[in-house]
């Protein structure tokens, strides 16, 4: 007999579905996988991207709702230029001019955002099926195999990135990579959240712990300074709600037509730590993300069009941000920034935490 708290094979297993969810554009078919947790929570990944396709936990009454915009099927992610929760990289956010400087070498990537690379490219990790194996537990392990000169991109990179669904609503997920051959690596969960289901998210609260960010100039391509926050709209150390600040005449929130850009975190150490919290002001979720990684991305949805996502509804300007935690943008072309090579003798390891919770009126 399992001791208390210990779940059976047969338990784990019962946690875990999977269902067909279409077939990508080469005729690789793509499954869905759903893991449910002990309380009733879910997420569901498609292997197309390793995409979160829904993502369902409790507001302050127990009623379950989805907080991440996405599609009703594959259709929708295979047309979208938008990465709805998929895993982007090689390189998540943007290198200047589409290339960089490695171990005296000049590498040329796809561009695809102007002059720049972003999120990897024409062909990025978001737009290719994984291979997927569930673990023990609501836990699914998925794997890519990124060949030499893919997008541009030096040496061949074995990916693994593990979600787990825990008991107490946190999404864990694990990033590993090694590389045949020198490379750079950066990896991101680009996921767009909406704790309170409602058309914008301009009332959430939001924290960032961090005393610094990098500014960017037209391109948002960071100038390389690491500028504080005290007295600017960046400023999110202590609770604001996104909407208070986001008409600036700021400089920075000019340029990005609002928010989307990288902070720098206040962080001692390579553990875990807390880089950010969401609450929704309505369904009382709150939203905690921790993570190894020394920068978070956070960009406040403004879309330039409205887009027809989930169960019909349209997604407007802000119908969700995004907290992608990441090395800094360009960091391949700054080297003041924390470095993003990888050597075929080490490998890349990166946690982030999407932890759920509810603040009660």
């Amino acid at each position: 007999m399992p001791e208390r708290g210990e779940t059976t094979s047969a338990e784990s297993r019962s946690r875990i579905e999977k269902a067909p969810f279409g077939v990508a554009a080469d005729g690789t078919r793509v499954e869905l996988y759903s893991l449910r947790n002990a309380t009733g929570s879910s997420v569901a990944i498609a292997t197309y991207g390793a995409t979160v396709v829904s993502l369902r936990v409790p507001d302050r009454d127990g009623r379950l709702g989805d907080v991440v915009l996405g599609y009703d099927g594959l259709e929708g992610y295979l047309g979208s230029r938008f990465y709805f929760g998929a895993i982007v990289g090689r390189y998540a956010n943007r290198i200047a001019g589409g290339r960089f400087g490695l171990e005296g070498r000049t590498f040329t990537l796809a561009r695809n955002n102007g002059e720049n690379h972003l999120h990897g490219g024409l062909r990025g990790f978001d737009k290719v099926v994984w291979s997927a194996r569930p673990l023990d537990g609501a836990a699914l392990e998925l794997r890519y195999l990124s060949p030499d000169g893919e997008e541009g991109y030096p040496a061949e990179l074995d990916v693994v990135t593990t979600y787990r669904l825990t008991d107490d609503d946190a999404l864990e997920i694990e990033y590993q990579a090694s590389a045949s051959g020198p490379t750079i690596c950066n990896l991101t969960h680009h996921g767009y959240f909406n704790l309170d289901g409602g058309k914008d998210v301009l009332d959430h609260q939001l924290t960032l712990r961090a005393s610094r960010f990098t500014p960017v100039r037209g391109d948002l391509i960071p100038t390389g300074e690491l500028r504080g926050v005290a007295g600017t709209p960046m400023d999110f150390r202590t609770a604001t709600a996104i909407g208070d600040r986001i008409g600036s005449r700021d400089d920075q929130v000019v340029l990005a037509g609002g928010y989307d850009h990288n902070w720098v975190l206040d962080r001692e150490g390579d553990g875990l730590v807390s880089a950010a919290t969401l609450f929704g002001p309505r369904s009382g979720r709150r939203l905690d993300v921790l993570t190894t990684e020394p920068g978070i991305q956070f960009f406040s949805g403004n879309f330039p069009e409205e887009i027809r996502g989930k169960g019909g509804n349209v997604y407007g300007f802000r119908s969700g941000l995004c907290l992608e935690t990441q090395h800094f943008p360009d960091s391949p072309n700054r080297p003041g920034f924390p470095s993003t090579a990888l050597a075929p003798s080490e490998r890349y390891r990166s946690s982030t935490v999407y932890r759920f919770s509810v603040v009660e009126s």
